[in-house]
């Protein structure tokens, strides 16, 4: 007699028999891959995967091999193998020793301030007032314009004869006389600083309110009935929470800024006397005299430093899988 399904998945297995369902049902629930469907997925990928190759990996691979060879603009006819020698050219020049400490500089001097700012900012938005989506996207909407346009609105507020800021200092009496921000080697640095700081700050305020919002209430309520000051909650209670998040955010934004020449070009294209050229920045330079070989040089070493801030990129995010699972 013949058994039903329902019967035979309901009857208890014979000793020694393996357990679960029957072959047949087991073997009809896997789903065989076949060389056709093996085709199909390459078939949709075979698009981005040649976009990637040709737009991507191809100019990288193509640019990479320049630096090792006489690659200049001035005789083509010439790119024999050079081997190492732009680079040795780059590291006995003294301009790239001036363009490290001017990167450095660049970086420490601009992610300081932004993470005070952005913080602070941070802070009074998590409060609840009237009108505070309005006051959000006033703050957030700078990080929506382009770096390079962020430039040439400072470079005008910045000039020496008819410069807003010479104005305002002049006529709070702070200063006699306008200064030369734009042309004085020692001002120069700090005229982009202040620039890439007012650019900047609207991401660590992003990123930091969405980590205070993940805070929950009953911390602070806690902290509020133990007596605890608003120094000592924000020292013991806020940061220790967020204090992945913000690390996260700190390296992401020294490998963006390391490699952000859009604002230094714009105002002052790395001059004057090279005061204010970085990495990124004495590269384009470079282009731009049409030696090839040396810029190529250049960005293989800007990557270099780059892959060791991703590096830590990568162990932070991977420490804070490791707290949160």
């Amino acid at each position: 007699m013949t058994r039903t399904l329902t019967e035979t998945l309901e009857r208890p297995p014979r000793a020694g028999a393996p357990a679960g369902p029957p072959s047949g049902i087991r073997s009809s629930r896997k789903r065989s891959f076949t060389m056709r469907k093996g085709l199909t997925i390459l078939g949709f990928m075979a698009p981005a995967i040649l976009f990637v190759a040709v737009f991507i990996y191809y100019p990288m691979l193509s640019g990479s091999q320049m630096a090792f060879r006489n690659w200049n603009f001035a005789n083509l006819t010439d790119t024999s193998f050079v081997g190492l020698k732009n680079f040795q050219t780059i590291f006995a020049d003294p301009v790239f020793y001036t363009v490290l400490r001017n990167t450095l500089v660049w970086v420490v001097g601009s992610i300081i301030p932004q993470l005070v700012i952005g913080f602070a900012i941070a802070l009074w938005l998590r409060r609840k007032f009237r009108f505070r989506g309005l006051y959000q996207a006033l703050i957030f909407f700078p990080w929506a314009i382009s770096g390079f346009l962020i430039g040439i609105l400072f470079r005008w507020m910045f000039n020496s004869e008819f410069g807003v800021v010479n104005d305002l200092l002049q006529k709070a009496g702070l200063i006699d006389t306008p200064i030369p921000w734009l042309a004085d080697p020692t001002t120069a640095m700090i005229a982009v600083t202040i620039a890439n700081v007012w650019y900047g700050v609207t991401f660590f305020a992003i990123m930091i309110l969405a980590a205070l919002q993940s805070v929950p209430d009953e911390l602070f309520e806690a902290a509020a009935l133990d007596g605890a000051g608003k120094a000592r909650t924000l020292f013991e209670i806020t940061i220790p929470y967020i204090r992945m998040t913000l690390a996260l955010t700190i390296l992401l934004r020294v490998i963006w800024i390391f490699n952000f020449p859009d604002i230094i070009w714009a105002m002052t294209g790395g001059g004057p006397a090279n005061q204010t050229h970085i990495v990124t920045t004495w590269m384009i330079q470079t282009t731009q005299r049409g030696d090839y070989g040396q810029a190529s040089a250049i960005g293989l070493i800007i990557v270099a430093i780059l892959i060791v801030f991703s590096a830590f990129y990568l162990m932070a995010i991977r420490e804070k899988k490791a707290v949160t699972s």
